[in-house]
């Protein structure tokens, strides 16, 4: 037995419950569909499972990486050692208090909008169209059109790495701009709390319609990307110094600076991690080179 396949057997062993793949290939789990294959891939479906999960890997002597829906990572070629650690369709569920709903980690941002929506609560119009975990958008505090999950999020639910469950409130979560407490805490969200306002249904799903009317004609969602490439500088916008660098189109393999929206990186097929990250590279000098200013990758690179 190989020693990649007795992590496989050792985990299953550990965790009977819970679905874990070996080599399982990461690019069927990022928007980009770039990525090679996970030595183990798992998916646990509750909380319960989870704990159980993370103690077996603790036993194991193995750091999970976590993933959500995988729409801003950019995953290596040649895979990962080691387990990925899915909660993508597995931590779900919503429910709500008055003006305060409850998403759970894996529930996607626009499931937690339309789910305000419909209860009459403003406040998520501009995630609706963010293509990521509830997790995942707290965790880099995601944000679009003006606003950003800091604005509402006001609890979260973790569990450590050893399978015991905390909350964050407040000033803990330390937010910033796509920044949270989470990037350096160690643990795993679980859930979030947002404290919305209530409002007509009509007029937030007229909101939504326009926020993403605007996104289906500025951004290139017919092609994989991982959404906006860079994150914003102190000064500026990173789209537009692309654009005025002349790189709109600019092409490394099968990855290139979308011709419809600077600011996005595709897949224009068969592209590989390399090539993004080429492409990031040469973006990244040009614009240096031409304002002085280093755009910073806002993609989670593996």
């Amino acid at each position: 037995m190989t020693q990649d396949h007795a992590l496989f057997v050792a985990l299953r062993a550990a965790c009977p419950d819970v679905r874990v793949l070996a080599e399982e290939s990461l690019a069927r789990h990022t928007s980009f569909r770039i990525g090679g294959p996970a030595q183990c891939f798992a998916q646990p479906k509750t909380a319960e499972e989870l704990a159980a999960l993370l103690r077996a890997c603790r036993g194991l002597g193995v750091q999970p990486r976590v993933l959500g829906a995988g729409t801003n990572v950019l995953a290596p070629d040649a895979g990962t050692d080691g387990v990925v650690l899915c909660t993508k369709d597995a931590l779900t569920g919503l429910s709500h208090e008055g003006s305060t709903i409850r998403a759970m980690a894996g529930q996607t941002l626009a499931q937690a909008a339309v789910y305000a929506r419909d209860l009459g609560l403003s406040g998520l119009e501009f995630a609706h169209g963010i293509p990521g975990t509830v997790g995942g958008g707290v965790y880099m505090n995601a944000g679009a059109y003006g606003g950003e999950l800091a604005q509402v999020c006001r609890r979260v639910g973790v569990m450590t790495m050893g399978g015991e469950t905390r909350e964050l409130c407040g000033g803990e979560l330390r937010f910033g701009y796509r920044t949270s407490v989470f990037q350096t805490l160690g643990a795993i969200i679980l859930w979030a709390e947002f404290t919305l306002t209530p409002a007509d249904p009509d007029a937030v799903r007229a909101r939504m319609q326009e926020l993403m009317q605007k996104r289906r004609a500025s951004q290139p969602l017919d092609l994989p990307s991982a959404g906006s490439a860079f994150k914003r500088p102190q000064t500026g916008y990173a789209a537009q110094m692309i654009d005025e660098a002349g790189l709109r189109g600019y092409r490394c393999g099968g990855a290139a600076v979308s011709e419809k929206h600077a600011g996005f990186i595709v897949n224009l097929g068969g592209a590989t991690a390399q090539d993004v990250q080429a492409v990031i590279q040469g973006v990244q000098q040009t614009v240096l080179t031409r304002t002085g200013v280093r755009l910073e990758p806002e993609i989670r690179i593996w």
